[in-house]
């Protein structure tokens, strides 16, 4: 029982809990999950008879998301619209999409005192949340991202707010690299004229999936932009991807990115901080398991543009995160947490030998993806 948190020991959760009229006797909370982000709680409620009822409730970090108000937005906007399209085509809107319970005052969320945006949804039973993957899972969580772009296709895009400015802007990414290079804070820059000179090297194709885009041969679509295994629902009884949580980075945004940061996740089999780079190997069957529950669940809803560009995705999204690790790691590792000294090097390196990879296997890239393509 310690691990219970009671509205009457926690001030603020109190406050936040008094806002919902709950169905049943309220029993307490408990922090849930294993996200680094938002404060996360599953909220227990008991009725006199029956199983107990539990709820999400989640606090919106501040520090991440300075605009709340316009990630609810977002978050409403397209549960809603999915809610819709699920129960157009027979299916079951409570559990294979995200929906929002009312406060007392028929508000959509509740802000505390502090600020803080906090939200409540019905917890969708008899699901899993994995964190690793075997190939069937990697497919499936494949599977439920293309439909999720599938389901999207016509939403207006644009409409969206970016939660986090720039956040796939690779050019960004690139020029920021490049600043704290010059800046150089540490004297660290000596140490590593081989990772420097990788992405200085790769500084054209930073710009290859954004010039598509301004060109007008990508299109603009509603993309997760954090397409982890961890982050769908998976249904006990059928093995299947059945819900896409965690809708916060949800915004405008390139297909091809959302394939592409499944890849650079889940196409190998070594740890991101792995050391030992002759462990650290992009792995093409994992590729095409991958590309062909994608492409099943997009139900061909991606333009032939986007065919063409999806194995860039793999390779953009790799070397961003490979460059945004390198970055931190010049800057003085203020961004991404680190348990030793060149932690954010070592994951750079993990990136930067993906991407060779990819591009030794980038032919073959492209193949997968014609082999599956509708």
């Amino acid at each position: 029982m310690a691990n219970f948190y009671y509205p009457e020991k926690d001030a603020v959760l109190e406050e936040v809990l008094a806002a919902y009229d709950f169905p049943a006797t309220l029993m307490g909370a408990v922090r849930y999950g294993q996200g680094h982000i938002n404060d996360t709680f599953c909220v227990l409620c008991q009725p006199q008879e029956g199983d107990c009822i539990r709820f999400i409730l989640q606090g919106l970090s501040l520090a991440a998301f300075p605009h709340p108000e316009e990630l609810m937005e977002n978050f409403i906007g397209i549960t809603s619209y999915l809610r819709e399209i699920i129960t157009q085509q027979g299916g079951d809107p409570m559990r294979e999409a995200l929906s929002l319970v009312k406060t007392r005052d028929g508000k959509d969320y509740y802000t505390d005192g502090t600020g803080k945006v906090w939200r409540l949804t019905p917890f969708i039973e008899n699901t899993d949340c994995f964190q690793s993957a075997t190939p069937e899972l990697f497919e499936a969580s494949a599977r439920s991202f293309g439909n999720f772009q599938h389901m999207l296709q016509n939403y207006p895009a644009e409409t969206l707010h970016e939660t986090i400015v720039n956040f796939h802007n690779t050019e960004d990414r690139y020029a920021k690299f490049e600043a704290a290079l010059a800046a150089d804070k540490l004297g660290r820059a000596a140490g590593i004229a081989e990772e420097i000179q990788f992405v200085q090297d790769r500084k054209a194709d930073c710009s290859v999936a954004l010039d598509a885009l301004r060109s007008g041969k990508l299109p603009l679509r509603v993309t997760h932009n954090d397409t982890k295994l961890n982050n769908i629902l998976i249904d006990r009884a059928t093995g299947k991807g059945i819900c896409v949580i965690d809708l916060d980075t949800t915004m405008p945004g390139l297909s091809i990115n959302d394939f592409g940061d499944s890849i650079r996740f889940g196409a190998n089999h070594a740890k991101e901080d792995e050391k030992d780079l002759s462990k650290v190997n992009f792995d093409i069957d994992l590729y095409e398991v991958y590309t062909r529950g994608f492409l099943e669940g997009a139900q061909g809803s991606l333009t032939p543009a986007e065919l063409e560009y999806l194995p860039w995705g793999a390779r953009l999204m790799t070397l961003e995160c490979g460059i945004r690790f390198l970055t931190d790691y010049l800057d003085g590792d203020h961004y991404f947490r680190i348990h030793r000294p060149e932690h954010n090097l070592d994951r750079c390196r993990t990136q930067f030998k993906l991407v060779r990879d990819m591009e030794e296997q980038f032919d073959a890239m492209a193949a997968v993806v014609a082999k599956y393509a509708r």
